[in-house]
C-alpha cells in the first residue's frame, strides 16, 4: 500500500483514487502507476520497499540460473520462460527509440516487463543516457545499464526495425545490427552470458522465422567479439559463440523463447595487420565456423 500511495501522491489527478483490496488488483495498479511514471528521482524509503517487493515477486516466480541450463550446441541455449527471472550477466531489452520504457499501463511487451521488474531506477538511468545523447536512439545500436532488481547484472537496450509491410534488405541488416551491437557491447564490458529476447518480433512485427535465422547467422558472424583495437593487432576470438544450424521449430514468440549465449573461454589470436594509411581505414576479419569452432580467418583492410 505504501508504494501505491506514494505514486498516487505524485499525480494530483489520482490522489482520490480508491485502492482495491484484492492483492492481484493492487499489483496491477502498482505496475500501471510505475509504467506511467516519468523518469525522476524518488525517496530512499520508497526504493527500499520497492526493492524488497520486486525481489520477492521475482523469487516467487522462480529464478533460472544459466549455469543450470543444458545447451543445444556448445555455448548456445534455447530457453522458454520469463526473461526477467533469468540469472545471467545481461539480458537484452527490445526498446523503442525513446529508450525509457513502455508507458502503457500493464502492457504485455517485453520493454514494459523489464522496466516493471527492474524498478523505477531503470527508467531514470535510461533517461540520463538519452539526455546525454541528445537525440532518439538509432535502430541497430545498443546501450547498457544496471539491471537493478532483475536477476541479471545488466540490461542491454537495443531498438529493432519496425515492419509495416514487406521486409526489406535494410530491415534485415538493421536486425542483424541489433544482435551485433549487443554482443560487441557485452564484450566491451567483459560479460560472459547474454540472453536475447526475440528482437522486433512482437510489437514491431518482424516475422518470427526470418528473425530467428538472422539471429543465428549474426551470432555465427560475431564470433570475433572484440573488434581490432587502435593498432589493429590483437583480437579475441570466442569459439563458444558458434552456431551450426537454424534453431528448431516452433520458432520464437515474444517473451517466451530466448536465445542465451555463453561467452567465455576466449582464445587469443594474434594477427599482423598492415600499417594503417588513413585514420578512417578499418580492418575487417571474417571467420569460417562450424560446430567445432573456428575453421579459417580471412583478413582484409578496407577504407
Amino acid at each position: 500500500l505504501f508504494l501505491i500511495q506514494s505514486l498516487l501522491k505524485e499525480r494530483p489527478e489520482y490522489r482520490d483514487l480508491s485502492i482495491p483490496a484484492e492483492p492481484n488488483s493492487q499489483r496491477q495498479l502498482l505496475r500501471g502507476l510505475m509504467n506511467i511514471r516519468t523518469p525522476q528521482r524518488i525517496g530512499a524509503d520508497f526504493l527500499k520497499m520497492q526493492d524488497e517487493y520486486l525481489q520477492g515477486e521475482t523469487a516467487a516466480k522462480g529464478v533460472t540460473d544459466i549455469a543450470d541450463l543444458t545447451p543445444i550446441q556448445p555455448g548456445l541455449y534455447l530457453w522458454q520462460g520469463d526473461i526477467t527471472t533469468l540469472k545471467c550477466d545481461a539480458i537484452v531489452n527490445a526498446a523503442n527509440s525513446g529508450m525509457t520504457g513502455c508507458y502503457i499501463p500493464n502492457h504485455r511487451c517485453i520493454d514494459n516487463a523489464i522496466h516493471t521488474y527492474a524498478g523505477v531506477e531503470l527508467r531514470l538511468a535510461c533517461a540520463e543516457l538519452m539526455e546525454q545523447q541528445g537525440y532518439p536512439e538509432p535502430t541497430g545500436q545498443a546501450k547498457i545499464t544496471p539491471a537493478f532488481n532483475l536477476s541479471c547484472r545488466y540490461v542491454l537496450h537495443t531498438v529493432g526495425p519496425m515492419i509495416g509491410g514487406r521486409v526489406t534488405k535494410a530491415d534485415k541488416e538493421l536486425l542483424a545490427a541489433c544482435y551485433r551491437s549487443c554482443l560487441e557491447l557485452a564484450a566491451e564490458n567483459s560479460l560472459e552470458s547474454v540472453a536475447f529476447c526475440c528482437i522486433s518480433t512482437g510489437e514491431f512485427h518482424f516475422p518470427n522465422d526470418l528473425a530467428a535465422e538472422i539471429a543465428v547467422q549474426t551470432v555465427k558472424e560475431v564470433c570475433l567479439l572484440q573488434a581490432f583495437n587502435a593498432r589493429g593487432v590483437v583480437a579475441a576470438v570466442n569459439r563458444h559463440v558458434v552456431v551450426g544450424a537454424v534453431l528448431p521449430q516452433p520458432v520464437f514468440h515474444l517473451e517466451e523463447a530466448l536465445v542465451v549465449l555463453r561467452l567465455g573461454q576466449q582464445v587469443a589470436v594474434q594477427i599482423r595487420v598492415p600499417r594503417r594509411q588513413h585514420k578512417n581505414d578499418r580492418c575487417a576479419l571474417r571467420l569460417g565456423v562450424s560446430d567445432e569452432g573456428v575453421e579459417r580467418l580471412d583478413l582484409s583492410l578496407a577504407q
